[in-house]
C-alpha cells in the first residue's frame, strides 16, 4: 500500500498532465501571463505552433477554465483570449518549476 501523499501527488500530476501534457499549452500559458491577445497574436508569438495545434491547445485551456475565450461583436468579429482566476493561479507554478530549474540545471 502506498503512503497517501504519494497516491495524491501522483493523481496531482496526472490532474496536470491532463490539462498541460504537450509543449504547447505551457507556451501558450506563458503568452496570456504577458495579458489577452488575439489568435493571430499568440499564432506570431509561438512562431512554429499551427493553427490547429493552437485551436485545439486554446480549446482544450479553456475547456479546463485555464482560459477565458471573449468574443467581440466587431464585423469581423474578433475573439481574444485570456487567463481566468485559475489560469492565473498557475503563475506561481511555473516560477517555482523555472527557480527549480535553475538552481539544478547543469
Amino acid at each position: 500500500m502506498r503512503p497517501a501523499n504519494e497516491v495524491d501527488c501522483t493523481q496531482a500530476i496526472d490532474d496536470v498532465l491532463q490539462i498541460f501534457g504537450g509543449k504547447w499549452p505551457f507556451l501558450v500559458v506563458q503568452q496570456l501571463f504577458k495579458g489577452p491577445q488575439r489568435f493571430n497574436q499568440l499564432r506570431r508569438n509561438l512562431d512554429t505552433v499551427s493553427s490547429k495545434a493552437l485551436s485545439e491547445v486554446l480549446r482544450n485551456l479553456e475547456q479546463n477554465d485555464i482560459v477565458l475565450r471573449t468574443v467581440y461583436p466587431t464585423n469581423p468579429v474578433s475573439v481574444e483570449y485570456s487567463l481566468t482566476n485559475k489560469g492565473q493561479d498557475f503563475q506561481s507554478t511555473l516560477v517555482e518549476m523555472g527557480m527549480w530549474r535553475k538552481r539544478w540545471a547543469q
